[in-house]
């Protein structure tokens, strides 16, 4: 059987068993595992332990359960509660002014977790039932939610691109970076259209009532401005000690951890409840991510010693004669397709293998690639029909907003996603002159 065969059956093999329902560690394991005892015998186990060890010793690693943990703790503490408070009170005067805040908000809580599902969770139980009772438009209200919480997969700390970097072997760091501007101007794409769309429909985004606005004192405004601002100095001082230098990577993420332990115990929110369910959150998403990543390398050494790589490298290349922004595209339109069946932790697993390498080899900057592939989850999570985001949103959303709303509520963002995408290929420095500057000192 040729090497091609091979890698096509592995490839098929794992597909069949991610569309059984099956844990993805699961199935990208047992295939990784399987096909390494075929192939090569006892000394195939070896590929297991080597992959293990390997995850063992990537230091950065450490900065993942730290930043989850930061997440949830602000979130059980619900200091998060206070900081969209603060943006309902300031914002709402505005013509779609609670919309904005929401997108806001996303942005705060994907700076303070990293995970999309975070910020669908804290988007659909405070910010829509809220916005729904001041009489905006259910389907302007569910997009701009769905949207906005895409925003943690691409906004530092994603736990997104900590997993890519590990698979394509690149600094978590630079990841990081590279993800701030991208995912800042996306959110601001995503204001501008809310406030375009708003003033030639405003009934789609009400102000505030001015009695209820009267209601508000200025000393209650300055109170919720100090209260949704301790989340915002704990990010800066995270970021701002290790752009500054006097911390490493994992050194702010441990400084962020502990931050938000003291933000809940002064606010006197620091319960063994909520100690409990933030460990324990934590725990599980960090063992998930653990699991998927060892899975991976162990999947990505079986096609790495088939010459998988080369074989899709000659395909497209050589017999197709596709020149490398074709190719490129092509990987971004299957991430798409494959997005409307799997999340991003699958996709990157199944594709990893083949198409990191011959990014880098057909000269694309594997960094620059990092926020590419994540803009495109960000998209594939909203494509219908079986976007991961939208049945998240029909699982939280209320009975009034129906299957139909979700989808037709989210194609003018995955445009304007699609916009950003285009941007930032056409302009790389977008996503690469931040890390360039700050490691280039």
């Amino acid at each position: 059987m040729s090497y091609e065969l091979i890698a096509l059956l592995m490839f098929s093999s794992m597909m069949l068993l991610l569309l059984t329902g099956k844990r993805v560690f699961g199935a990208i394991g047992f295939v990784a595992a399987a096909a390494s005892m075929l192939l090569w015998g006892d000394g195939g186990s070896e590929m297991a332990f080597s992959a293990a060890m390997k995850l063992m010793k990537w230091y950065p690693l450490l900065t993942l359960p730290m930043f989850v943990f930061m997440g949830y703790m602000l979130s059980e503490s619900r200091i998060a509660d206070d900081l969209y408070r603060m943006f309902h009170v300031w914002m709402g005067p505005l013509h779609g002014g609670l919309a904005i805040g929401t997108i806001l908000l996303m942005v705060v809580i994907a700076a303070m977790n990293g995970l999309s599902v975070a910020g669908m969770a804290i988007g659909a139980t405070i910010a829509m039932p809220e916005l729904l009772r001041r009489g905006y438009d259910k389907i302007m209200v569910t997009g701009v939610i769905q949207a906005g919480s895409t925003l943690g997969i691409l906004i530092p700390p994603s736990v997104v691109l900590v997993l890519y970097g590990m698979i394509a072997r690149q600094p978590v760091g630079q990841l990081w970076l590279a993800g701030v501007f991208p995912g800042l101007m996306m959110a601001a794409m995503f204001i501008v259209y809310i406030v375009i769309r708003c003033r030639l429909q405003p009934q789609l985004g009400p102000p505030l009532p001015l009695e209820e606005r009267q209601q508000i004192s200025w000393g209650e405004k300055l109170r919720l401005l100090r209260a949704g601002l301790v989340p915002l100095i704990i990010f800066l001082t995270m970021t701002g000690l290790f752009l500054l230098g006097y911390t490493s990577l994992v050194e702010s993420s441990a400084v962020g951890a502990l931050a938000a332990t003291l933000a809940a115990l002064f606010q006197g929110r620091l319960t063994a409840k909520v100690m409990e369910e933030t460990l324990r959150k934590t725990l599980g998403i960090s063992c998930m991510f653990m699991w998927i990543i060892l899975a991976a390398l162990c999947f990505g050494a079986v096609f790495d010693g088939l010459g998988a790589v080369k074989a899709i490298e000659g395909l497209f290349v050589q017999q197709m004669g596709l020149g490398p922004w074709e190719i490129l595209i092509l990987m971004q339109l299957s991430f798409i397709l494959m997005g409307m069946f799997l999340d991003d932790t699958a996709m990157l697993v199944i594709v990893a293998p083949l198409y990191v390498p011959l990014v880098g080899a057909l000269g694309f900057d594997l960094i620059w690639y990092g926020v590419l592939y994540t803009i495109t989850c960000q998209m594939a999570y909203m494509t219908p029909p079986f976007g991961y985001n939208l049945f998240l949103m029909r699982a939280m959303a209320p009975p009034e907003v129906t299957l139909r709303d979700i989808y037709v509520s989210v194609t003018p963002f995955v445009i304007i996603m699609a916009i950003a995408l285009a941007v930032v290929m056409i302009f790389p420095q977008i996503a690469l002159w931040l890390p360039q500057w700050h490691y280039g000192r």
